[in-house]
């Protein structure tokens, strides 16, 4: 054999190879290409969110009965004080004035009050010897009455002042901390109708509460002693843990949304959580382990037009479009690639927590370990032309 026969029979051969390696890539490209994950066996915990506020279990607000200026303050922003501890002082000239009015009054009186009881004293042995008219008795008697009278009166006065003379000094009614100061030395305060407030004192920060509200979907399955796991934006890697301990019965609508109030008992012992942080709020509402699931992506897969699909048994027909929040009892449909294509199976559905879902019921068509379609792979071109045909849609 020629070396040149030699050479073309090898030139044919490359090109033979050539036209396979084409052929076979051409083909591929024409058959859609999926993305798959296995059917397995695990842990499921249904849940709800909302996000609430923390703030203290017991928040006192401590105001003013008597008007006056500010002149002096003990207690500050994150101060403790303990109960009866004196926080601030009001000008007090006026309500000494007013004391000492009264007191003088009261003396007036106690000294009509003791004209009237020697008026009685001399009346009654003049009225025996009947030297007095039964008029003049009574008469003296009435001004013995009227004189007590006023004397309690005056007393009644002397002790209002003197209370609102104590009422000037601003004592804390417990012992806690100080969170808010509202007023500062020169200011007026003016107790009308409102009492003005003054402080704000947390009784307790190692003890703090989340109000977080629920809408009426989610409240059914919330109840007294549930665990709660929420995270704060000043500590985005930690998470803590607190309980339900009322589920308030009071519904607030807003924009025709009905939502109810959880109260979360946090332990603050260590005293990272602040008094108005936001607190993202999750509940394991319904747990199920060691179940047969199915990833959620999987129920929302649906073939592309182009795909090739195997005959359609009759009792898979329905393939119904899943919500991501599957319902217990609810169907869905999840694909499977055979030779003959892609092959629809109708499940029943259980709880979901959105990555997973529970497939109920032992006759299920599925198993551990079966792949299911979760999403179709689409190459660079086929991206592109499909953000055209949006565009050009648009």
């Amino acid at each position: 054999m020629t070396a040149s026969r030699l050479r073309w029979l090898a030139i044919l051969g490359l090109i033979v190879i050539a036209a396979l390696i084409m052929r076979s890539c051409f083909s591929g490209s024409d058959a859609p290409r999926y993305e798959f994950a296995s059917v397995d066996r695990g842990d499921i915990a249904q849940t709800v969110s909302a996000n609430g506020q923390l703030s203290p279990v017991t928040l006192v607000s401590v105001g003013t009965q008597v008007s006056g200026i500010v002149t002096s303050y003990t207690a500050d922003f994150n101060d403790k004080v303990s109960a009866g501890q004196v926080l601030m002082r009001l000008d007090d000239s006026l309500l000494q004035a007013q004391l000492t009015q009264s007191r003088a009054n009261l003396s007036s009186t106690q000294a009509g009050l003791a004209l009237a009881n020697a008026n009685w004293r001399r009346i009654g042995p003049l009225a025996s010897e009947g030297f007095a008219s039964t008029q003049e008795v009574d008469q003296a008697r009435q001004a013995l009455a009227e004189a007590k009278a006023r004397v309690a009166q005056a007393q009644a006065q002397v002790q209002r002042d003197q209370v609102n003379l104590s009422y000037a000094v601003i004592r804390s009614p417990v012992a806690g901390v100080v969170v808010s100061r509202a007023v500062d030395v020169g200011q007026t305060v003016t107790a009308s109708f409102q009492t003005p407030e003054l402080y704000k004192i947390a009784q307790d920060l190692r003890q703090m509460n989340i109000d977080a509200y629920f809408t009426e979907s989610d409240i059914g399955g919330i109840h007294v002693g549930q665990s709660a796991k929420f995270r704060v934006d000043a500590y985005p890697n930690k998470r803590f843990v607190g309980e339900v301990v009322q589920v308030r019965l009071n519904p607030l609508t807003e924009q025709n949304v009905v939502t109810y109030a959880v109260i979360i008992r946090v332990d603050n012992a260590d005293g990272q959580l602040l008094p108005g942080m936001t607190a993202y709020v999750t509940i394991d509402t319904l747990e199920r382990k060691n179940i047969l699931r199915v990833p959620t992506a999987a129920l929302r897969f649906r073939p592309p037009e182009d795909a090739k699909l195997a005959p359609i048994e009759e009792e898979a027909e329905t393939q119904s479009k899943p919500s991501v929040k599957a319902k217990a009892g609810q169907k869905g449909t999840v694909w499977q690639q055979t030779a003959d294509g892609l092959k629809p199976f109708s499940v029943t559905l259980g709880i979901t927590d959105r990555r997973f879902t529970e497939v109920l019921g032992d006759k299920s068509a599925l198993k551990v370990d079966d792949k299911v379609v979760i999403e179709q792979v689409l190459s660079a071109e086929e991206v592109a032309s499909k953000g055209m045909k949006f565009r050009m849609r648009d």
